[in-house]
């Protein structure tokens, strides 16, 4: 699908970690608009995968605003626990987003489901689906994925969601103590772009 540059775009998230990190990944000359400008609560999230959520809310915004619009949709999974929380990694946090209480609930299901676990490796990763929805319809859908474990304890206060718990494969830090341009060069969402980028 060949289509012309870019020069604006709406980010179709009304989570504040998500749209920091997607407009610092954008090229500077294209103008931003975030959810914020058009007043727009988010839809329902009702898709089976990261990519049918991820476009669910890439056309819902983009109808919308009628703009060019980039979603995102990410989580994390967990291989002891089925690939929890998944798809499902934002509402493990409940109303108010609360990934403290996110991350209780997986330390809970990893207390219950492997013994002594936090002196063992527990395999994760963290898997985003990036969508560009054009207001005529077309769309360009990418994923990318980082391999990791998850961390004995929440360290580090940078990030947000899970960062505090992941381990990237080949650090020996967890994503919320990596500074955010270090994180930005390698995590789940910058593979993603790169797999994207050619239309901006």
């Amino acid at each position: 699908m060949k289509s012309k540059k870019i020069s604006q775009l709406l980010i179709g998230t009304n989570n504040k970690g998500k749209l920091r990190e997607i407009k610092a990944l954008l090229p500077k000359n294209i103008k931003i608009f975030s959810t914020s400008d058009f007043n727009l609560k988010s839809p329902k999230e009702n898709g089976n995968t990261f990519r049918e959520n991820s476009l669910i809310k890439a056309s819902f915004f983009s109808k919308k605003s009628n703009q060019i619009c980039i979603s995102d949709d990410s989580g994390l999974e967990i291989k002891v626990l089925n690939n929890q929380p998944g798809i499902y990694s934002a509402r493990w946090g409940g109303k108010k987003n609360d990934f403290d209480l996110a991350i209780k609930k997986i330390f809970k299901k990893l207390n219950k489901k492997v013994p002594n676990w936090r002196n063992r490796k527990i395999n994760a990763k963290f898997i985003c689906a990036l969508t560009i929805y054009w207001p005529n319809g077309k769309y360009k859908t990418t994923t990318g994925q980082i391999e990791g474990k998850i961390s004995n304890i929440k360290v580090g206060k940078k990030g947000f969601g899970y960062d505090p718990i992941f381990i990237p494969r080949g650090f020996n830090k967890t994503f919320g103590e990596m500074p955010p341009k270090k994180k930005y060069k390698i995590d789940h969402r910058y593979k993603a772009f790169q797999r994207i980028k050619k239309f901006l």
